[in-house]
């Protein structure tokens, strides 16, 4: 059955700009466009193939002066599967073609700049599909939870990044911004089975529980942040996240879309094919 072109960002987005939002209301275990696991995963593993076509076509397209490409945004609480969603999406996709970004905490060099400063550093170039692991939203989600700027200033950075994002837009990169929506009870088992398994212990973190014990005010700032930069040029999207294969199918669903949205089509040759093609025969 042929997909609608915009299913999954018409039943994932937020809303229009100006809509709040109010996460308690928004079911973390949904799984909305997939029956059930089996069937989404025979959609992911279809997709992957049109994906990994699409994706070939934004590089080739570079090649040939093309100046498009794809920003994907993820965020959301610690375990809630960027890291998994990156993996599984990306496995169809060459990586030449890829540009991944995990953004820590600011360094003392990092500090002594706009804090849009590394993040312009890392945008993907024409024909790359570029994924940020974390964000510019960790500056204004983090300094809202522990106080540490002005709520002026807080203000500016929304305006900052709406402007910014703008500024990728209009140079030719699409902007996918998902919010991977897990609930509380799912981070804790998440977390228990880091530390139950010798294999995982190097993946948990004692400031994971700290945070944790702020989650009221973690989403309270995106309850904030998320509506003051939700732009027609730059829509949110909120992806239920308590089942790790619904979160990868969703986002490669959106990323598809994106590509989509960029009616890719292969560049002609520069040169004579078939004067080509008949001096390899003779040869």
């Amino acid at each position: 059955m042929t997909k609608h072109p915009h299913a999954w960002s018409d039943r994932l987005r937020l809303g229009a700009p100006g809509t709040p939002l109010d996460l308690s209301r928004r079911d973390t275990g949904a799984t909305k466009g997939a029956a059930d696991k089996t069937a989404g995963e025979g959609l992911f593993d279809a997709t992957a193939r049109s994906l990994s076509t699409l994706q070939e076509k934004l590089f080739a397209s570079s090649v040939a002066g093309g100046t498009r490409s794809v920003l994907v945004v993820l965020q959301g609480m610690d375990t809630a599967g960027k890291g998994g969603v990156v993996k599984r999406v990306a496995g169809a996709m060459d990586p030449q073609g890829l540009a991944h970004h995990a953004f820590k905490k600011p360094t003392e060099e990092e500090l002594a700049h706009p804090f849009l400063w590394r993040v312009e550093k890392q945008v993907p170039g024409p024909g790359m599909i570029g994924v940020f692991d974390r964000s510019h939203y960790e500056d204004v989600l983090v300094p809202r939870v522990h106080q540490s700027i002005s709520s002026e200033e807080l203000v500016r950075r929304y305006d900052e990044i709406n402007a910014f994002e703008k500024r990728l837009v209009d140079a030719g990169t699409v902007v996918v911004k998902v919010f991977l929506h897990l609930g509380k009870d799912e981070q804790r088992k998440r977390l228990l089975r880091r530390l139950d398994r010798s294999d995982k212990h190097w993946k948990f973190s004692v400031g994971d529980v700290d945070d944790r014990a702020l989650w009221p005010l973690f989403q309270d700032a995106y309850e904030v942040a998320l509506p003051a930069t939700n732009t027609e040029h730059a829509p949110w999207y909120v992806v239920p996240a308590d089942h790790k294969w619904y979160s990868a199918l969703a986002v490669q669903q959106l990323l598809e879309e994106a590509l989509v949205s960029l009616d890719l089509e292969w560049p002609a040759a520069d040169y004579d094919v078939e004067e080509q093609r008949a001096r390899l025969l003779a040869g």
